[in-house]
């Protein structure tokens, strides 16, 4: 065996979220071998790439996917090979999907190893979220099989009844189990009696199309969802991440738990972070069906504040591949459409230009922690998340300054549209490495294969308290 690293990235501004410091990256069989001070020479190696004058940054982590999901009557139309492949085109290299029960016959065991099989087919590393819907005596047993298999967190829906819905004793029983467990509970907060009751009434005047979507589903009844839930939490000391909080009152609901000892995290999406309720009055709609959906101009300008301000722990797309032939059959009725937006690809751009527009004086390590090291902390993944020593060779280089136009039609997604079609934005990837396996570069996508590997997950409890990042600083590096 040669003792020759098979990969060097050399000369680069290397940034976690921690800090930065300029080192050649040694890669060795998938992992980080070491950093070295770029002031010395670079090591010899079997490919080696010049990243002077760019940023590498670890390779992202959406914590919020759904890949071939069954929704009532719909299935998104991609599956494990074409979302790992968007995702790799977008800078992410670890992707997290639900296994969520697509009816009452399917259990939350069954559908997250549904999934687990559909992953071999993953061109990224992928990991999984379970779901429960309704309570029954095999609930604890089966909550067990899935932390044993590496699966550490569970999904419930406060909204969506008839479909998705848990309902508020059933959380409060799963929160008990995660905790047993050392696992996290996953929650989208929407109050459905109040979401229920308003599309109701805008049924009943004949105001139930697309175009009114953002009237039906109001900041309230996020935010009082939100109140709920932590209160439940708080009573059974469960840890608590809210998925694609869409109001800076959610997040500062959030944060006033945290300040009380809560572990509670909060999870926003790029479409929130840029879009705003016009779009429902746009010329094509149905591009911006999602729950919740976009807020007014001043909510989102706030929401990015809260964002500079780091009260959001971790920026995910919520991917959900549906085409505009679905989105279009039912424009005149919300409550027959499937929501959702294409987003694993485009999520590093949009959050990276977000991000540095949110603020005068941001930075990229801020960026790495929604991007990357948060998310890889919070779902306790080994090796995830920081360039550093032992962790997995996942890296992106980019240039911070440049800007790209982006064409739906030229994305990866096996969609026909993106949300954020004709946008300028800018933080692209460059070259990406996956596993120590150079996947994207100028020459374009080099397709390793169903090589992604399923990442089990530690407890939440225990990976959060032997997490301690520490710079390497740059004078101490091997040289």
């Amino acid at each position: 065996m040669s003792d020759t690293p098979e990969l060097v990235i050399a000369n680069g501004t290397v940034v976690n979220n921690f800090g930065r410091q300029l080192a050649h990256i040694v890669v060795r069989d998938g992992r980080i071998e070491r950093l070295v001070d770029a002031a010395g020479p670079v090591p010899a190696a079997t490919r080696t790439i010049d990243a002077a004058g760019l940023l590498v940054i670890p390779g992202g982590v959406d914590g919020h996917c759904h890949v071939a999901q069954v929704t009532g009557r719909f299935r998104t139309l991609d599956d494990y090979r074409t979302t790992s492949t968007a995702a790799l085109w977008g800078g992410t290299t670890t992707i997290i999907d639900f296994g969520i029960p697509r009816d009452a016959r399917e259990t939350p065991l069954a559908a997250v190893l549904n999934k687990k099989e559909l992953a071999r087919d993953s061109r990224c590393d992928v990991a999984l979220h379970g779901s429960v819907v309704s309570w029954d005596e095999t609930v604890p047993w089966q909550l067990e099989q899935l932390a044993a298999e590496g699966i550490r967190s569970v999904k419930m829906y406060t909204t969506n009844r008839g479909t998705t819905m848990a309902d508020g004793d059933t959380i409060l029983k799963v929160m008990r189990e995660m905790v047993r467990l050392d696992g996290l509970t996953y929650i989208h907060a929407e109050h459905d009696p109040i979401i229920a009751d308003c599309t109701r009434q805008h049924a009943d005047d004949g105001r139930i199309g697309i175009g009114h979507l953002h009237r039906t589903r109001p900041e309230l009844a996020e935010e009082v969802s939100v109140k709920e839930t932590l209160a439940m939490a708080e009573y059974t000391g469960a840890p608590v991440y809210f998925v694609h909080q869409s109001t800076p009152g959610a997040v500062d609901l959030v944060a006033e738990a945290r300040g009380r000892g809560q572990a509670a995290y909060s999870e926003t999406c790029p479409h929130y972070l840029t879009l705003d309720d016009s779009v429902y009055g746009s010329v094509m709609p149905e591009w911006y069906a999602c729950c919740p959906p976009m807020r007014s101009p001043q909510t989102v300008a706030a929401l990015r504040e809260r964002l500079a301000a780091g009260a959001i722990h971790t920026v995910a797309s919520d991917h959900s591949c549906y085409d505009l032939t679905q989105k279009r059959e039912r424009t005149d009725d919300i409550r027959e459409m499937p929501h959702g937006l294409p987003g694993v690809e485009t999520r590093m751009p949009v959050t990276f230009t977000a991000l540095m527009e949110a603020a005068r004086g941001a930075r990229v390590e801020d960026f790495v922690e929604v991007f990357s090291a948060g998310p890889a902390r919070i779902n306790a993944l080994h090796r995830k998340g920081t360039i550093a020593p032992g962790f997995d060779a996942d890296l992106v280089i980019f240039d911070p300054a440049e800007k790209r136009v982006v064409d739906g039609g030229a994305l990866h997604m096996g969609t026909d549209f993106s949300p954020f079609d004709g946008r300028t934005l800018t933080g692209w990837p460059a070259v990406v490495v996956s596993a120590g396996r150079v996947v994207v570069d100028g020459d374009g996508f080099h397709d390793p294969g169903p090589v992604g590997r399923f990442v089990p997950r530690a407890g939440f409890r225990e990976h959060q308290a032997a997490t301690t990042p520490v710079l390497i600083p740059a004078a101490q590096a091997t040289r």
